[in-house]
């Protein structure tokens, strides 16, 4: 090395500058990249890694303004820019001195799709387990509107902030392993909208909902132990509270979105005195992460399955209606028509996906003239031995298709449930069973498996639900 690069490096090491760092280019985590969408019309956060004390540069091309801001003393930058309405496709380009540019980008409505495997499973299917017009969907797929990205499943004790991932355009080869429910819903969306769309995939097969909150949401839960930071490399159960926040979550805060889509609840089934809760506390956490207000968060009710167990799932199903009483800018869309009584992932994925779209195109979108939501028990009266049953969510009335109310069952005050002869009237549902004199209590479609037969005119379906609050059956 010559004289002055000695007398040079000298002078860095004097002032604790290292020599790596003044070679240092502007590094983006996974969440930025080529083919990325921003949510419209918004603060769009970018952020990433510089020279330390650099003055970071970010040009957009679709007003051709540039932001600037300075690199901290470890080389982290955060800076937010100004999106317009949806369009593209646009360059971002973001320099200390050297530059990297992003292209390809779209300004859209961007979309969390997180959960467990009924979320994580691909558009082409599980092994042995189809989704439902898979095939046609894939061949179909091509929509340069439609972007996607998957977070690849991992727990961790300590907050990460990137994954190993990147933004695809919509093709069959990236959606075939890509949510189906995900991508049934941004499909609705980008046909009705005629915007692009983005569509974030952060999910994990089996997993319960403790996991997903960060250390500040499980805390208000005096039942749950936050698990203690670790260095070391021993393996970590994806059971214990806030370690797949931490990995999977953590890394996408703050990034601009318009909301959330959930669907998961089959691991929690056995605590379903709990879930309201735990699901209000989730959505609370993640929006008090983003730091931008309320924004939606629809979720997919579990659909029924024959779990085999003592414990009836219709009770999870209805901690998953009581939520959406108590959850602010959230909607469920029931899926008791759609379970598979052998089947804990059923196939029909288009039905799923299509709901929460209704949910988000009405109630985020604004578009009117149909409903969203399944019909919903307002008001029961009894008289001599009959029942009558009155809801909402169903202006245009009730249907089953033609086909004898089967789900229905009614009890008295020894609390045995009998089947209930059920029809349609034209002020809702009455009911009556001959083993009951004096009913008391009402439960539609509240077993582990069931096949929901009660219907909007517009074809929504019922969520399960009951009358009585009496202790569940051990």
């Amino acid at each position: 090395m010559k004289t002055g690069n000695l007398a040079l490096l000298a002078v860095f090491l004097l002032l604790g500058i290292n020599v790596s760092e003044l070679n240092a280019e502007i590094t983006l985590p996974s969440i930025f990249g080529d083919n990325m969408v921003l949510q419209q019309n918004s603060e769009a956060p970018l952020w990433g890694m510089a020279n330390p004390g650099s003055t970071v540069k970010i040009t957009s091309s679709w007003n051709n303004r540039t932001y600037t801001t300075r690199s901290g003393s470890d080389g982290s930058w955060k800076i937010k820019v100004s999106t317009p309405l949806a369009g593209g496709p646009y360059k971002i380009v973001i320099s200390d001195g050297k530059p990297l540019t992003l292209s390809n980008v779209l300004i859209g409505e961007v979309w969390i799709c997180s959960g467990q495997s009924n979320m994580f499973m691909p558009l082409r299917g599980f092994k042995n387990q189809p989704v439902i017009g898979s095939v046609e969907y894939i061949v179909t797929s091509a929509n340069p509107e439609i972007r996607l990205i998957t977070v690849p499943p991992k727990a961790s004790l300590t907050h990460e902030n990137d994954f190993d991932g990147k933004w695809e355009e919509c093709n069959p080869e990236s959606v075939s392993s890509f949510s189906a429910t995900a991508y049934f819903f941004g499909r609705m969306l980008n046909q009705v909208l005629k915007i692009p769309v983005g569509l974030i995939q952060t999910s994990w097969g089996g997993t319960r909902i403790e996991p997903w909150m960060s250390t500040d949401g499980a805390s208000v839960f005096d039942w749950l132990t936050i698990p203690a930071e670790s260095s070391g490399k021993e393996e970590i159960s994806k059971d214990l509270p806030t370690v797949i926040f931490n990995a999977m979550i953590n890394p996408l805060a703050g990034y601009g979105i318009k909301g959330v889509i959930w669907y998961q609840g089959e691991a929690n089934r056995n605590e379903p005195e709990r879930y309201k809760d735990l699901l209000a506390a989730l959505a609370q956490d993640w929006r008090q992460k983003w730091n931008i207000g309320d924004f939606p968060f629809y979720y997919a009710q579990i659909a029924p399955f024959n779990y085999g167990t003592n414990v009836n799932s219709a009770y999870l199903r209805e901690a998953q209606l009581q939520a959406s009483e108590v959850i602010p800018n959230s909607g469920m869309a029931s899926l008791t028509d759609a379970g598979e009584e052998n089947c804990i992932h059923p196939s029909n994925k288009k039905v799923a996906g299509d709901r929460l779209a209704f949910l988000a195109l009405s109630k985020t979108y604004g578009i009117g003239g149909f409903p969203c939501e399944g019909p919903v028990l307002e008001e029961m009266t009894v008289k001599d031995n009959t029942v009558t049953l009155a809801f909402r969510n169903a202006p245009n009335g009730l249907t089953s298709y033609g086909k004898e109310l089967s789900c229905f069952e009614v009890a008295g005050e020894n609390r045995k449930f009998y089947p209930a002869i059920a029809y349609i009237t034209g002020k809702g549902v009455s009911l009556f069973s001959p083993s009951v004199n004096k009913p008391v209590a009402v439960r539609y479609a509240f077993s582990d498996f069931v096949m929901g037969d009660l219907f909007s005119t517009e074809g929504l379906p019922a969520s399960s639900f009951r009358t009585d609050n009496w202790e569940r059956d051990r």
